[in-house]
């Protein structure tokens, strides 16, 4: 139980960090300073003075590491005790009656970890650059990089495995931490998830596609 409900607390904490991420994208449709102040105050600004310039987007780089591993590890390991008890001689249709998202959690984790791994070499570390040089402003990168079809789809199907994950993960993390208690609460809980779902998917695409279409330049 202690694991299940590590996974939800941690999984939640990711969501809660996706919709902020989200938000700030979205600054990119008002223009290159805007997004450009952004990102320099998310690496520079908050909560200084009480922390010195630069500090707290690495103690929270570390807090939002400690999630992921901690979530993967909780998964890790629950999945290794399901195989366990799992008899060899017992075949169930309990995975038929499942969703999608909630069959293919696992490998979506895998595609999202790669990918996340992937987005931070490249807007990050700038290891790996899409068309635009190492030392870019944070909007010239956006711009040079979603400027390419293959990017935006990239970019695309990946936010769609993410949507995915959010969309069964929410509803499997409330429903650890109790709230699922009902009938209409369980309708409440799954409506509320794909919501978020949908929220996350439509918000992260509208800079990739505005940009793509000339909207942002």
């Amino acid at each position: 139980m202690i694991l299940k409900v590590v996974m939800a607390l941690t999984g939640l904490v990711m969501v809660g960090f996706l919709l902020m991420h989200m938000y700030g994208n979205l600054k990119a449709f008002l223009g290159a300073d805007s997004f450009n102040h952004y990102a320099e105050w998310l690496k520079s600004d908050i909560l200084y003075p009480l922390v010195p310039h630069g500090v707290f987007i690495w103690l929270f780089r570390f807090f939002l590491l400690f999630c992921i591993v901690a979530h993967m590890y909780a998964a890790a390991v629950l999945t290794g005790r399901a195989h366990a008890a799992r008899s060899t001689k017992y075949v169930t249709t309990k995975r038929l009656q499942q969703t999608y998202a909630a069959r293919t959690m696992r490998w979506g984790g895998v595609i999202i970890a790669l990918g996340l791994v992937f987005h931070i070499l490249q807007f990050t570390a700038q290891v790996v650059t899409t068309g635009f040089r190492a030392g870019a402003t944070p909007f010239d990168m956006i711009v040079v990089s979603f400027s390419q079809w293959w990017v935006t789809l990239s970019y695309a199907l990946w936010v769609a495995v993410v949507s995915l994950h959010v969309r069964h993960g929410v509803w499997s993390a409330l429903t650890t931490l109790g709230a699922n208690t009902s009938a209409r609460a369980k309708a409440f809980l799954d409506g509320l998830a794909w919501v978020i779902a949908v929220v996350l998917y439509v918000g992260f695409m509208i800079m990739p596609l505005g940009i793509l279409f000339g909207w942002i330049n």
